[in-house]
């Protein structure tokens, strides 16, 4: 059921940022899409590409990086989305801090909340969501 614990942690970290460049990827087209084109507001914009990319992220890394088969989908999935919206929040933080009091550029901003998040993602969902 948890075939992920054969893995060194190591590889499944590189699995788990190979699927979140695709994530990165899909959650700067969305934002630019609402925040450019459609002119949403950043905030908005941001957390809906956010919450998007996340989704997408959860089904590549339970097949790919975990290799899961938990029968207790929508729970797992909940888990995920969860750590998710926690890190949506520190993601927010940070591109308030960067963007809104210092500044820089939003997307510059953006990118580097990412990084960060990143690792919160991980660690959480390998400690809670896809524990044995």
């Amino acid at each position: 059921m948890y075939a992920y614990l054969d893995q060194p942690v190591f590889i499944q970290f590189l699995h788990f940022c190979m699927v979140g460049v695709l994530g990165v990827s899909l959650d700067f087209f969305i934002t630019w899409i609402l925040k450019e084109k459609m002119h949403w507001r950043k905030y908005l914009a941001n957390s809906t590409a956010f919450i998007i990319a996340t989704s997408m992220n959860y089904a590549l890394n339970r097949h790919w990086t975990f290799h899961s088969n938990d029968p207790h989908l929508l729970k797992q999935y909940l888990s995920f989305m969860v750590i998710g919206v926690i890190g949506l929040g520190i993601n927010n933080l940070i591109v308030f801090f960067l963007h809104g009091k210092k500044e820089h550029n939003f997307y510059l901003s953006k990118f580097f909340a990412i990084g960060i998040v990143v690792l919160w993602n991980f660690f959480a969902n390998y400690a809670y969501t896809f524990q044995a």
